[in-house]
């Protein structure tokens, strides 16, 4: 490894020219801004480290984060999870814009539907402490969009890595004092990634399973995605902005081996404005109105798996497969909603204030060949049955300096919610729902009502040191797909619960933030509470042996989280930087007394750096503990202990930045624990971590 490390020095410092060193080190500068903002439940993370590696979407990317972790379906398009929490136990937002992906089996994450190079910094809350969207109960995800800046600029990016991998992107922006555009463009294509072992990650079925890939599948794309995209603001006063953006998004056969379908296609439109006025008195410090619109539009199905194949002489149904899949979803979401949030001055503190409405519609549409007696025939199920979610809410959110070192932050929030299944009909809840909940009065329609907030104390005793205390009440209703899907399967049915109630975590958190000009340091420890958490469960046959089956299905139990994290970064002599972090969680389900499932095991880094500006190398070891804890009732496996060694360098000349590496140096075989749980379409199959994979990106900037 040794010889390894001086090798790529010495390629490196032989290819760099010399260039004058910049009046101060990038690194330190992240350094002095994270010990200024970043506080033990709030971090960031900067475009700059994005590009810096291989990462093709949001879900990798945050992995740097400690306590972030992701879900691994396939090459892209990875689900984020913040302390051990995911899906709607979390909020994932664009310049605060909520968006929700089409798939039932989140194959199109929130996070899937825009692209690095829209965004500028991520913004993560850890914990219950977000009182201005509803629903944050486990944390926030805020990708800050790119804002144009005044003359001429543009910003072009291309990276080529292993798997004939293609990560390209470009934007043209012009500002004036009044008004400013921009314009952008990403493009990512990618062949299946290899695994550790050598094989790609469409070969990890057996020979005998029906849902392996077909042979002119194999090696087939795994993804390829356009991105489109457009911001226009206006400064009509010295005060005040407007601003609108649009954006378009095609992705285009993606595959998943972690499920039994692939996508076909993913169409996404997202709309935004804003207005922003500052400074209208002494009282009323900012107002800011905001609406939002965005659709997806989904298709997957099971055309590149055994499944689909006629000639395939294990399938009973081969004969009847008149079409070029055996099933198939199509589904569609439509989001819209609006926000007025202002900033007052009230005594001695800070009043944030605001009022929010959104609206959210989701229809999904199961068609699969089925028996009707001898015959097998296509027929279609209302798998998500055009459900909208109306939610109306408001929070205050008040800042008190208490002593010259000492502030107290106070929150509330109040949300009204209401459940509509519009083509649920009396009909359908009597015959595949009903006899799940015997003697319990079912309902198309639902409301819900939910009062959270939290006490944040921060105080700073000398300057560098930080240290936080809070307490935080979380709540998030139940979504469309867990209250009213609605599946019939061989073998067994997917069923909503249309009684489930909404989950309340109650979370303290505890932390220490010490920094200086040189380093920073970070720890923090989270206990919660939740209450209600909605959890996958097995109901068995209502009727014995009947038509039913056994069914999946969602029901609230008790459960309980905690953990903690430790992060920092260091400046040592000869422009060497340090850099560690180290995350755990444990969930417990308290109602069954068994491990809390597709919980994160301990995991952390280490990275050594020599930067002067002009270039740099780094050397990372990466390493997650064995996750013994699972949940067997719901057949979830052990996963084992990994280390992984990461190398990357870099060279920048004026605009133009050169970034090479190698991921996985080592070329270990292994697996992250969330990599195979969703149901019903789940495979039984895990996915494994990319192998040894390396990558070169260059940009320029002016």
């Amino acid at each position: 490894m040794r010889t390894t490390i001086s090798m790529l020095c010495c390629t490196l410092a032989a290819a760099v020219p010399a260039v004058p060193a910049a009046a101060e080190n990038l690194i330190l500068d992240e350094i002095v801004v994270r010990g200024q903002r970043e506080s033990p439940r709030e971090e960031s993370l900067t475009i700059r480290e994005v590009r810096e590696s291989p990462a093709r979407d949001m879900g990798e990317a945050l992995r740097q984060v400690e306590g972030l972790s992701y879900v691994r379906k396939g090459a892209i398009a990875n689900d984020v999870v913040i302390r051990g929490l995911q899906r709607d136990n979390i909020n994932v937002l664009i310049d605060g814009v909520r968006l929700y992906g089409a798939c039932p089996n989140r194959m199109d994450s929130p996070a899937f539907h825009f692209d690095f190079a829209e965004v500028e910094q991520i913004r993560i809350v850890k914990g219950p402490y977000d009182v201005e969207n509803a629903g944050s109960l486990g944390g926030l995800v805020d990708a800050v969009g790119k804002k144009p800046k005044k003359g001429f600029g543009s910003d072009l990016s291309f990276t080529y890595g292993s798997y004939d991998s293609v990560n390209a992107s470009g934007t043209a922006s012009y500002g004036t004092d009044r008004i400013d555009g921009l314009l952008g463009y990403a493009y990512k294509y990618s062949k299946p990634p290899e695994s550790g072992d050598g094989k790609r990650i469409t070969e990890i079925y057996p020979a005998t399973s029906n849902n392996r890939y077909r042979l002119g599948s194999i090696d087939s794309t795994a993804y390829e995605i356009n991105t489109g995209w457009a911001r226009f603001g206006i400064n009509p006063t010295d005060n005040s902005r407007t601003e609108f953006s649009y954006s378009y998004q095609d992705a285009d056969h993606v595959l998943y081996p972690y499920l039994l379908m692939d996508a076909d296609y993913d169409r996404t439109h997202r709309f935004n404005w804003s207005y922003r006025i500052e400074k209208l008195s002494p009282l009323v410090s900012e107002v800011k109105l905001q609406a939002y619109w965005n659709r997806v539009k989904h298709l997957m199905d099971d055309r590149y798996r055994e499944t689909s194949n006629p000639d395939n002489a294990a399938l009973m149904y081969r004969t009847f497969l008149m079409r070029n899949y055996f099933m198939s979803t199509l589904a569609e979401t439509e989001t819209w909603g609006a926000k007025l949030n202002s900033s007052l001055t009230v005594g001695p503190g800070t009043l944030k204030a605001g009022i929010d409405y959104y609206n959210r519609g989701w229809d999904a549409t199961n068609t699969m060949l089925m028996r009707s007696g001898t015959d097998w025939i296509y027929g279609d199920s209302p798998m998500i049955p055009d459900v909208t979610i109306h939610n109306t809410g408001m929070f205050l959110e008040y800042t008190l300096p208490l002593a010259e070192r000492l502030k107290l932050t106070a929150a509330a929030r109040g949300d009204l919610t209401r459940a509509e299944a519009d083509r649920l009909a009396a009909g359908r809840i009597a015959t595949l729902y009903q006899p799940y909940y015997p003697g319990r009065a079912l309902s198309a329609d639902t409301d819900f009502g939910e009062a959270s907030g939290n006490l944040q104390l921060t105080w700073t005793p000398i300057t560098g040191l930080e240290l936080f205390a809070g307490f935080g009440r979380g709540i998030r209703t139940p979504d469309p797909q867990e209250l009213y899907t609605g599946l019939q399967r061989m073998g067994s049915n997917w069923v909503g619960n249309p009684l489930l109630e909404p989950t309340v975590n109650n979370q303290g958190d505890v932390g220490v933030k010490y920094a200086t000009d040189s380093y920073y340091v970070n720890a923090s420890f989270f206990y919660g509470y939740l209450h209600n958490y909605i959890n996958v469960t097995d109901l068995p046959d209502p009727d014995g042996a009947g038509p039913l089956l056994r069914a999946r299905s969602y029901r609230n139990v008790n459960a309980t989280l905690w953990g903690g994290e430790f992060g920092s970064q260091f400046s040592l002599p000869a422009n060497f930087f340090l850099k560690a972090s180290l995350s755990y969680t444990r969930g417990n389900n308290e109602s069954d007394d068994r491990p809390l499932s597709e919980i994160p095991p301990l995991r952390g880094t280490m990275a050594l750096r020599y930067d002067v500006d002009s270039w740099f190398l780094e050397v990372a070891e990466n390493f997650a503990d064995r996750q013994d804890r699972v949940d067997a009732a719901l057949q979830e496996q052990e996963t084992a202990g990994w280390f992984t060694t990461d190398l990357k360098g870099g060279v920048t000349y004026g605009g133009l930045s050169v970034y090479a590496g190698v991921n996985n140096l080592f070329d270990k075989y292994y697996f992250s624990h969330l990599s195979y749980q969703r149901d019903p379409f789940s495979t039984g199959a895990k996915v494994p971590e990319n192998g040894r994979n390396y990558y070169l990106t260059l940009a320029y900037r002016f």
